[in-house]
């Protein structure tokens, strides 16, 4: 097993935890990888191009005028899409881009991501991150000992002092474990585990 380092939020060492080979120490594949975080994008991807078809149009069901005997052409109500303002035929409805990797690639994906921090030795694991108050400031200070700028933090559980105090600061992202993904743990330069979070984490993917 791989021996971290576990610090404090002033980067002073205070202890050592191991963390498991088979998600911590797992071969990268660059294919898996790119795999699961173009179908993460697709899955955030909204499909927005839409158009009034007829029974979206607002207007009367009434028929314009008499079938027979005017001499114009034969009209229903005024929604019909040959008359302006009316509704369109053939055109784009909002679409679902969303798709599904198979599970088992979507957590060896995760493994890798993990793995690949680990081996770039970009993951730091810390001890814990209480802060007494919702204050940036505070939160930028902690920043700042460790020598973070972008970072991804994950923690156990919710906390509400974290999450707030750090929602302002640019290029730093608090995240749970329940919501870690491949894609932002590439995303950002450094990934920032609270030690409490390692076991959520390594008994999600060993599940």
């Amino acid at each position: 097993m791989a021996v971290v380092d576990v610090i404090n939020s002033k980067a002073e060492k205070v202890s050592q935890v191991e963390l498991t080979d088979g998600i911590f120490n797992v071969s990268v594949t660059p294919s898996v990888l790119h795999e699961v975080v173009v179908m993460q994008l697709a899955n955030r991807r909204t499909g927005t191009a839409s158009v009034k078809h007829r029974s979206d149009v607002r207007g009367s069901r009434k028929k314009l005028f008499r079938q027979k005997g005017t001499g114009r052409a034969r009209r229903g109500d005024i929604k019909s899409p040959l008359l302006r303002g009316g509704g369109s035929v053939f055109g784009p409805d909002p679409k679902s881009y969303a798709y599904k990797v198979p599970k088992k690639v979507r957590k060896l994906a995760m493994k890798m991501a993990l793995s690949s921090k680990l081996q770039a030795d970009d993951l730091i694991v810390v001890d814990t991150l209480a802060l007494e108050q919702i204050k940036t400031r505070d939160f930028v200070q902690v920043l700042g000992a460790l020598a973070l700028e972008n970072a991804l933090i994950i923690t156990d559980g919710k906390d509400d002092t974290l999450e707030m105090s750090s929602r302002n600061v640019p290029g730093v992202k608090v995240m749970r474990t329940e919501g870690l993904n491949v894609y932002d743990i590439l995303k950002y330069r450094k990934l920032v585990l609270i030690e409490s979070s390692i076991k959520g984490i390594e008994g999600r993917l060993q599940a």
